[in-house]
């Protein structure tokens, strides 16, 4: 990831508050939460914990990245709307509100530690673990985490993939093919890659009108469908074909870097001068390295607490949990972090727990000043999180209605931000 002006600013002040860093000691709180994750979930845990027991519960947050770039909205910058600075937060502002900020990687998480990459065990009466995804590369031929990093990004943890990902586009050959690859169910932000095509077709429209962009799905549906597909056909006409996994035979096999080519599980072939692969996911790994996950891909959870339902006082929320009717976004794990953190105090004896509820949206930028979005309200029942009501924009609604919900959007992205990192 390029390092601008605004990040140089950020790292600075993350590196002098990181060598002022030493276990809280001395503080006379008897109950300690560690907090595995900085994104919006883990980090939305660390602060309203830390803001709401005044410093009754002494709360350290491990994140091995000195600055959270955020993928939701990182497509815009594909479509050259925003820059990718805009996109990053630090965590100053976590360390001025009490919470120890320990940047490393953390290796295992159990009942009652963590244990960093150096070794280092932290002591913890809870903890929440928010890890967010990581990829299942084995299950495609050709493909691992040089060719992404290098080659055929997937771009899919915003950052240095998302810049490559945009200089590839930008530097495509005139009347050239950009093939892009969603993964099959379940993964993070349903929306997103097709909110990808519609900025990559933003972008090509105006810098290479004559470019294609092949979808080849692992599915034959998708979020927002009917609302892409008329958007692709209203802003670039003729330029976006969708391969649904009827035709691809479920998806992608293979991924040959050298030739820039790409198989379907039905064995057909396709050429592209830019290749988006998005891989099949899974828990971030630490939560599989920590038994979190059991046998499959996905962290179990209580849905009225989300603790895990294998590993005792180890909670699990975001795109790692199983949270039944809710989607993997941003949204959701920061709904989720809020019913974490108050269920945590309440089981540190600092407060009362509430009957949760949740809630999610996903906007999406099909152009520009078009904006829809998708949502719903959640709660937990017996088995599971459970949807109660939702909604979703309409086809064939006016522009003004279309620019009030891109508006909206934004306005969300701001709020949000400063929710949890702020």
């Amino acid at each position: 990831m390029e390092t601008t002006r605004r990040d140089f600013g950020k790292l600075a002040m993350v590196a002098g508050a990181a060598t002022l860093f030493t276990p809280n000691i001395a503080r006379a709180a008897t109950q300690k939460l560690v907090v595995v994750g900085g994104g919006p979930g883990g980090a939305t845990v660390a602060k309203y914990v830390a803001d709401g027991s005044n410093g009754a519960i002494d709360v350290t947050l491990v994140e091995q990245n000195p600055l959270h770039t955020t993928c939701f909205f990182s497509n815009l910058y594909l479509g050259d709307f925003w820059e990718l600075d805009k996109l990053t937060h630090g965590y100053t502002a976590m360390q001025n509100r009490g919470v120890n900020m320990v940047y490393q990687r953390a290796a295992q998480v159990a009942t009652g530690s963590v244990t960093l990459d150096d070794g280092t065990v932290l002591e913890a009466d809870r903890v929440v673990v928010a890890p967010g995804i990581d990829f299942k590369f084995d299950d495609y031929e050709g493909y691992d985490e040089h060719v992404a990093a290098t080659r055929i990004p997937h771009a899919y943890k915003a950052g240095a993939q998302t810049q490559l990902l945009k200089k590839q586009l930008e530097s495509m050959r005139e009347g050239g093919t950009f093939i892009i690859a969603p993964p099959p169910n379940p993964f993070r932000c349903p929306p997103g890659p097709y909110e990808r095509v519609s900025m990559a077709a933003s972008l090509l429209k105006r810098t290479n009108p004559t470019a294609k962009i092949l979808i080849l799905d692992a599915k034959d549906k998708f979020s927002k469908m009917a609302l892409f597909q008329e958007a692709w056909e209203r802003h670039t006409p003729g330029m976006v074909e969708f391969v649904p996994g009827e035709f691809t035979g479920g998806g992608i096999a293979s991924v040959d870097a050298q030739a820039m080519t790409i198989t379907t599980k039905d064995d057909e072939e396709f050429e592209g001068d830019v290749i988006n692969m998005i891989p099949a996911q899974k828990a971030g790994q630490i939560a599989i390295d920590s038994g979190l996950t059991g046998d499959g891909d996905w962290a179990p959870v209580d849905p009225v607490t989300m603790e895990s339902t294998l590993v005792t006082g180890v909670h699990v929320l975001g795109d790692a949990s199983i949270a039944g009717d809710m989607p993997k976004s941003g949204f959701s794990a920061n709904s989720q972090a809020k019913v974490v953190a108050n269920q945590v105090r309440a089981a540190m004896g600092d407060g009362k727990a509430f009957p949760p509820r949740f809630r999610n949206t996903c906007w999406s930028l099909l152009g520009q000043d078009d904006g829809v979005k998708v949502g719903a309200d959640y709660k937990s029942g017996d088995e599971k999180i459970a949807k109660t009501e939702g909604f979703i924009s309409q086809v064939g609604e006016d522009a003004d209605t279309r620019q009030a919900t891109a508006v909206e959007a934004v306005g969300w992205y701001e709020a949000i931000t400063a929710d949890v990192w702020a």
